[in-house]
């Protein structure tokens, strides 16, 4: 049965359909198209066929003016209102349907195999959605008749919460990416000062009593020559120390003066 408000939809439409006058079934054996007269249709025009909320309807249509000619409403598949003749794929046997409940059969035909079966499939889709949708709702009938479980408070009822007191969860220290870590600062967090200049003043008097004894070898005949000496290449060269290390060159000395005399 339809409802108010439900839409129609279209599920199949054939262009060319044949419908016969059949007679009377003698046994319960099923129909034959055989005894029909194929050759001689009684009618020929389009067939469509609709559902409105559960029933499918095949309608017999005039091919130019659309005008209905017979229709055949169905409330399941397989049932009395289609059925399947036993020596053909291509014809069928509808109930067909006036305003006024008076019902008629009929024997219908298509020419095309391909035809008869996607007539055969459009009816099977429609009623296994109409399946599918019983089972939903004999479900939900079934759930809303059982028991329901009370989830409410009873009077008196309380319950406590603990906000605010949970474990406090140890954070995980940081890891350096390096595999060893950071050495920890000097206790007093200041740095060792430079050593002090007075360790280059100990090498100068070496220095100084080196240059006068090369001046004391000289030949007094060569008193009036200057004597240079560079004790950075000569004396000091084995050695890797860096230029500030190594203390300047000491002041030329003049034997004619009698300075040098006092060492």
């Amino acid at each position: 049965m339809t409802t108010e408000g439900e839409y129609e939809s279209v599920l199949c439409v054939k262009p060319d359909v044949n419908v016969y006058r059949i007679p009377p079934r003698a046994t319960n054996r099923g129909y034959r198209a055989a005894d029909w007269k194929l050759d001689a249709p009684d009618w020929t025009g389009r067939m469509r066929i609709t559902a409105k909320g559960k029933v499918a309807y095949i309608k017999l249509e005039d091919k130019v003016s659309g005008e209905l000619f017979a229709q055949a409403p169905v409330q399941e598949y397989p049932g009395i209102a289609v059925e399947t003749v036993n020596d053909s794929s291509r014809y069928f046997v509808l109930r067909i349907q006036d305003d006024n409940g008076r019902s008629a059969f009929i024997g219908v035909g298509f020419g095309d195999r391909g035809d008869a079966f996607d007539f055969n499939v459009a009816l099977q889709d429609h009623f296994k959605w109409v399946k599918q949708e019983n089972e939903i709702i004999k479900n939900a009938q079934a759930v809303d008749s059982g028991p329901k479980l009370d989830l409410g408070f009873k009077e008196g009822q309380t319950i406590t919460l603990n906000i605010g007191q949970g474990k406090k969860r140890d954070k995980p220290r940081p890891q350096s990416s390096g595999g060893l870590g950071l050495l920890p600062p000097p206790p007093g967090g200041k740095i060792a000062p430079p050593p002090s200049s007075s360790n280059h003043n100990t090498v100068q008097p070496s220095v100084g009593v080196t240059q006068i004894g090369c001046l004391l070898e000289l030949d007094s005949s060569n008193s009036n020559t200057v004597v240079q000496s560079n004790p950075s290449s000569e004396l000091w060269g084995d050695f890797s120390a860096p230029a500030s290390s190594v203390p300047p060159p000491a002041p030329r000395q003049d034997p004619a003066s009698g300075n040098w005399v006092q060492f």
